[in-house]
């Protein structure tokens, strides 16, 4: 089982969302940098449910206990290990569910894949729970960038529908992301983000669920970073986000919308600012050619409609080989994109860090 991602900065996460415990080791970290645990607790707690009606109501403080690599508030060069207990696991809830696959969950290729052998309480390690360490060590990460002038930011963009309000990546600011990472639900526009609750509820009472997108910004990131044709920063970028459960798509700049314009509609004019070569516009989403221009870094993620419902689906018994009606008791989000918010910004982070590490940039 392959839980790591990373370079220079390797990140492994490990644990079940109904075991003992989650956690992380993260190895590679800059020696000497400065980790404030009252801040990165808060920046688990965007992460963590009761934020809103939009979420599920099991209860976990997803307090960091950190067992190695800090030395006195600062990183040693021993490979950080950082956990969080399980302390509201319901694990009944799953009892039938071990030969019953539920629709759209990893139930049935994980079986099949790791001969039963594989956890099913909570989704095991499959589950979204495992974001939690994911922010940790993403959390981590985000404070050393800070340090170094970088910024990284999201929203809630699209949700049941509802769009908030558009961002120009060429004026945002850094003031405007740590406005939205205060908001129960993270939108620039908060009356987008009353009418997205709204619909969260009403797809809830119906038993049901939605899904979301999730934008998510790059202030002050150097160019040069990234380096083709598979190690470049959407490749590298990809690869972390879509370890993140009900990840189903992500794209860069103008993304998919791309396809639809011609090339001088799409194409970023390069000009001189204040002696730093700029794009008057930015489609490119801040990456050419797998390489970092300066520009803001612009990169959405779709999410999917949690696949726990209370709705009556249709699924298989495995051990009648026969099909079977599935309700899903149980505590969860009628939609995870809110919280999926951070879990985006600390993989962004966590592959940043990474590839500033790397060798030929830290030449340039």
């Amino acid at each position: 089982m392959s839980s790591e991602f990373g370079k220079n900065l390797r990140v492994s996460i490990f644990g079940e969302s109904h075991g003992a415990a989650i956690g992380v080791v993260v190895d590679g970290l800059p020696v000497g940098e400065t980790v404030d645990l009252d801040a990165l607790a808060a920046f688990l707690a965007r992460r963590a449910p009761g934020r809103n009606a939009m979420s599920t109501t099991r209860k976990e403080t997803d307090a960091v206990r950190v067992l190695s690599g800090l030395y006195q508030g600062k990183t040693s060069g021993a490979p950080l290990c950082m956990v969080i207990e399980n302390t509201n696991a319901h694990s009944n809830d799953y009892e039938r569910l071990r030969h019953i696959p539920r629709p759209a969950h990893a139930d049935y290729s994980a079986s099949v894949r790791y001969h039963d052998f594989s956890d099913p309480n909570g989704g095991g390690h499959f589950s979204g729970r495992l974001t939690a360490p994911l922010c940790a060590a993403g959390g981590v990460c985000l404070q050393i960038l800070n340090r170094k002038g970088i910024v990284i930011g999201g929203h809630l963009s699209r949700c049941a529908g509802v769009d908030d309000a558009p961002v120009d990546s060429l004026r945002l600011t850094a003031e405007e992301l740590a406005a939205v990472a205060q908001r129960p639900i993270p939108v620039l526009d908060e009356s987008a983000g009353m009418r997205m609750q709204a619909a969260v509820q009403a797809a809830k009472e119906q038993g049901d669920s939605v899904g979301g997108v999730i934008e998510v910004f790059g202030l002050g990131i150097p160019a040069g970073l990234g380096s083709p044709m598979f190690g470049g920063v959407e490749n590298r970028l990809s690869q972390a986000v879509f370890g993140i459960p009900a990840i189903r798509g992500v794209e860069f700049g103008a993304g998919f919308g791309a396809a639809d314009l011609r090339g001088s509609q799409n194409n970023d004019a390069f000009v001189l600012q204040e002696g730093t070569v700029r794009t008057k516009t930015n489609r490119h989403g801040g990456v050419l050619g797998g390489i970092t221009t300066g520009m803001p870094l612009v990169m959405r993620a779709a999410v999917k409609p949690t696949p726990s419902i209370a709705q009556e689906q249709k699924t298989l018994d495995r051990q009648t080989g026969e099909q079977t009606a599935l309700c899903i008791a149980g505590r969860h989000d009628p939609c995870i994109a809110q919280r999926a918010v951070p879990c985006v910004e600390a993989a962004v982070a966590a592959v940043l860090l990474d590839l500033m590490l790397d060798g030929e940039y830290a030449r340039l």
